[in-house]
């Protein structure tokens, strides 16, 4: 048990002034029960952790080139630098060999309660070759039986599927969502109609809007008219000032019911580090300039973007409240992967908090009452 005094405190829901409360178990509370404690006081703002649903890498770590715990480890250790508390690990298209070993390794770190791992997320390998972006295209293939077999795992903590609704039958779609998987839309060339019959069995999410998906016109709405529409959708948003137009952004948040946006990374190794390129797929390399990444082929491939980068960008390009872009962070992610007891600090949650200076970087941040 400690208790912790902030000079100011948003619980996911309000912004406090001089707020006591205590870790207890890894969870939050605010009855000392009698206990005479010593408050350690932390300077700064004390914010719900922040949660990723899209992460590659970090640290010099990549989920492609190495499935183990200890890659898995390095991520979230850098991610953690910058406020992330809680992570889904991002395999992208690849052979189904690898998709098996990220989920051993996944399964292996829940089963070790490694702080940070939440489940896995597999960006494809059943995209849309017009949309693959800089996926490798020799990858890309239909669902066989094996990755059903993969995606049937109960031990994977939350599981995650991007996919291209034109190229996957409604059927399966439906029997992915009856093995629990939630399925998100993204690396899509679909119609409008396509991706509301998809979201009409279930799908629930869209990943990187506007990247990668069917644009918006004025008698095709695509994939983006669809994400915007539906207001039972989660869209995740790269804010990093390459993916989209802030006027973009700008109009899907106007756009969406509230809570519907949610701020990812798509961060790639480099994050945490120096390095300048890393290796992917056929050949290639991934070209860091500034805070830039594109393939040797040409396309954006992930970013260098991490979580308190991402509100700050918000705040400052977007004009949205720092309230605001603190829950597109925690507590709107929290709530579309179903963790009721993350993205916000009411009592009972897990004690997954970040402290932040007044130019929202982190100072320390925690998991499960731990300080990393």
């Amino acid at each position: 048990m400690k208790k912790y005094l902030a000079s100011q405190f948003f619980d996911g829901h309000k912004l406090k002034q001089n707020v006591e409360f205590l870790v207890v178990d890894g969870k939050i509370s605010y009855s000392a029960q009698g206990l005479d404690l010593q408050a350690e006081r932390l300077e700064g703002l004390v914010a719900p952790g922040f949660i990723d649903v899209q992460v590659n890498g970090g640290g010099g770590g990549f989920f492609n080139a190495e499935q183990s715990v200890d890659c898995l480890k390095t991520i979230v250790s850098a991610h953690a630098k910058y406020g992330s508390t809680a992570l889904m690990p991002t395999l992208i298209t690849d052979k189904i060999e690898v998709m098996e070993r990220a989920a051993d390794a996944t399964a292996k770190a829940i089963a070790d309660n490694e702080r940070g791992v939440v489940g896995i997320h597999f960006e494809g390998p059943h995209l849309s070759h017009p949309k693959k972006g800089t996926h490798s295209e020799q990858f890309i293939r239909p669902i066989s039986e094996q990755e059903f077999a993969v995606y049937a795992r109960q031990d994977l903590g939350i599981k995650m599927v991007t996919l291209a609704p034109e190229t996957v039958p409604l059927a399966d779609i439906k029997r992915l969502i009856e093995l629990g998987v939630k399925v998100s839309i993204g690396h899509s060339n679909a119609d409008f109609e396509t991706t509301m019959a998809a979201l009409e069995v279930g799908v629930d999410g869209f990943t990187h809007l506007f990247n990668a998906m069917s644009a918006y016109t004025s008698r095709e709405p695509g994939v983006v008219g669809a994400a915007l529409w539906e207001n039972n959708a989660w869209c995740g948003l790269i804010v990093d000032g390459h993916h989209v137009h802030p006027a973009s952004a700008k109009l899907a948040i106007r756009s969406k019911q509230r809570g519907k946006i949610m701020l990812v990374t798509d961060a790639m190794p480099p994050v945490g580090t120096d390095d300048m390129e890393f290796d992917f797929f056929d050949g290639r390399k991934v070209i860091r300039t500034g805070d830039r990444l594109n393939s040797t082929t040409g396309e954006l491939a992930g970013s260098v973007l991490d979580m308190a980068s991402a509100v700050r960008n918000t705040v400052n390009t977007l004009d949205i409240t720092l309230i605001e872009a603190l829950r597109m962070a925690s507590l709107y992610p929290a709530q579309y992967l179903g963790l009721d007891k993350k993205g916000h600090l009411l009592e009972g949650a897990d004690a997954d908090f970040v402290l932040l200076n007044n130019s929202q970087e982190v100072l320390c941040n925690f998991i499960g009452g731990q300080q990393i």
